[in-house]
C-alpha cells in the first residue's frame, strides 16, 4: 500500500471534564474519518506511552480541551508540559494541527484557549489550520448555525453550565466536523506534495 492509499493519521488529543469536550472530539473524528485515533488524557493530565508513540506517528494532530477560567484545564497543559520530549527530538515537525474548545459562556475567554493550542503547535515547527466556515452572525442566525461563535482559528463550541453533552448544540458539533474533515484534507494535500518532492 503506497502513502497515496493510506488513510490519514489524525490523532485527537483531549482533556474533558463533564463529557462535553469528547463529545466534541467525536464529532471532529467523524469528519477526519478512517485512520482517526482519539487519545483522551486523563484526570491526572496524562497519556499512555502507547498513545505517545501513535502522536508520533500521525499526519495531524488536533488539541482538545474545555476553557476553564480562560485558559485549557490544568490536565490539557499538563500534557502540553510533558510534550517537551517530542520537541527536543523534533519529533512533531512540520505536521498538521487543530484544535477546539468548549464553554459554558457565549465569550469565556474560548479564543485565550485556542491561540494557546496555536502556540503549542508553532512551539512544535508545526502547520496550523484555521477554521474555513462563515460565521452567523446576521439576525436571522440561530443557536444550531454552523460556526455560530464567529471563530476563525478552529471551532468553539458553548454549552450552558447546567446543559448536558447531550443538550449541545448540533450546529457546534457540525462545525468540529466540518473541521475535522478540513485538517484531514490538508494533510492528505501536504502528504502528497511531499511524496511528490521526494
Amino acid at each position: 500500500m503506497n502513502s497515496h492509499s493510506m488513510p490519514i493519521r489524525t490523532v485527537i488529543v483531549y482533556h474533558s471534564g463533564y463529557g462535553h469536550t469528547t463529545r466534541m472530539a467525536n464529532a471532529v473524528a467523524a469528519g477526519a474519518g478512517t485512520g482517526t485515533v482519539l487519545v483522551a488524557i486523563d484526570a491526572e493530565g496524562n497519556i499512555s506511552e502507547e498513545a505517545w508513540q501513535t502522536l508520533a506517528g500521525a499526519d495531524a494532530i488536533v488539541f482538545g480541551s474545555p476553557t476553564y477560567m480562560g485558559g485549557p484545564s490544568w490536565q490539557f497543559k499538563k500534557f502540553a508540559d510533558a510534550s517537551s520530549e517530542p520537541w527536543f527530538e523534533g519529533t512533531w515537525q512540520n505536521k498538521i494541527f487543530g484544535g477546539f474548545t468548549n464553554s459554558s459562556s457565549i465569550n469565556g475567554d474560548k479564543l485565550n484557549t485556542l491561540e494557546y493550542f496555536v502556540l503549542l503547535s508553532g512551539q512544535h515547527a508545526g502547520i496550523w489550520v484555521g477554521l474555513d466556515i462563515k460565521p452567523a452572525n446576521v439576525k436571522a442566525s440561530k443557536r444550531d448555525d454552523l460556526n455560530r461563535m464567529g471563530s476563525y482559528i478552529a471551532p468553539m463550541a458553548q454549552t450552558p453550565a447546567d446543559a448536558s453533552p447531550e443538550e449541545m448544540s448540533p450546529g457546534d458539533l457540525d462545525t468540529a466536523r466540518l473541521y475535522g474533515a478540513r485538517v484531514a484534507a490538508i494533510a492528505g494535500q501536504f502528504r502528497s506534495g511531499k511524496s511528490q518532492r521526494t
